[in-house]
């Protein structure tokens, strides 16, 4: 019988703050990365185990809004397609600085365009990245909401704040952070149609806040970017916080700016963890 070359497929095992990803680079070869396949290859028991999924491919250069250095895609632990995730952009970054002399690049996500930048290659292993993740999106109908309310003020209980970053946020501001257990409830709340990421955040200071995420599809994890750039605008919106905080995560701390021109720069560390190849046969279709 003639021997029948298996599909496998190398990966970069990275995290940002202990958010963790999968990094899988599809710009030579597309791999049959199914939804049922990227969340078995996700279980932290079956398989590699991570937060998140990223595969890279090359960009559309024919797409609206612009060239790019890579077409990035998230998912979430079912499978499921997010629109962005801050953490795993900046690793993205960092992966690109590797491979070139280059220390800026524009990555095409679902969500859009983001401009990244690299302040340092982390040749020890991680690197200090800072990402534009793009205007938020303030707009009931943008979150997306499944009846218009005021975002600033949802009809819920503790009447938190919403808003886009590419994937729907909804942010609680609480005293006490360790009963932030309103998450799995939240996510699937009938006003959010696509479910929701759910933040809690506790205001120190002006410029300093503490932040628990409930991410969609994967739960809490240790810190979350795109959540970090939500509940700053929220807090910001809300008279809470400056236009520029420290966010401590319970992985570590991420400087969040909401800038002028209304762009969020969100400033962090992108770590490499190992590298390895997966038997992609090994994992249901």
């Amino acid at each position: 019988m003639p021997y029948k070359a298996r599909m496998r497929a190398a990966f970069h095992k990275m995290h940002g703050l202990g958010n963790d990803f999968v990094v899988v680079d599809e710009r030579d070869r597309s791999l049959d990365l199914t939804p049922r396949r990227i969340a078995a290859l996700m279980d932290r028991k079956r398989g590699i185990g991570a937060d998140q999924f990223v595969t890279l491919s090359r960009p559309d250069i024919q797409a609206e809004g612009g060239n790019a250095d890579v077409h990035v895609r998230f998912f979430n632990p079912d499978g499921g397609e997010a629109g962005a995730c801050g953490n795993a952009s900046r690793c993205v970054a960092a992966l690109l600085a590797r491979e070139s002399d280059a220390r800026s690049f524009t990555l095409r996500t679902q969500a859009g365009l983001l401009a990244a930048r690299v302040l340092d290659a982390g040749e020890q292993g991680e690197a200090r990245v800072t990402v534009d993740m793009g205007r938020p999106q303030l707009d009931w109908r943008d979150v997306p909401l499944a009846r218009e309310a005021d975002t600033l003020r949802l009809p819920l209980a503790g009447e938190p704040a919403a808003l886009s970053m590419g994937n729907p946020h909804v942010t609680f501001f609480v005293d006490d952070i360790a009963a932030s257990s309103a998450g799995p409830e939240i996510e699937v709340h009938e006003l959010f149609p696509q479910r929701v990421n759910a933040g809690f955040a506790r205001i120190d200071a002006p410029d300093r806040m503490r932040l628990r995420v409930w991410e969609r599809g994967a739960g809490f994890t240790l810190a979350c970017g795109s959540g970090a750039c939500a509940a700053v605008v929220n807090a910001a919106r809300r008279g809470l916080g400056e236009r520029r905080m420290t966010v401590e995560a319970d992985g570590g701390e991420l400087l969040i700016e909401w800038a002028a021109d209304d762009h969020v720069l969100m400033t962090g560390p992108a770590a490499f963890a190992f590298e390895g190849v997966v038997d992609l046969e090994a994992f249901p279709r």
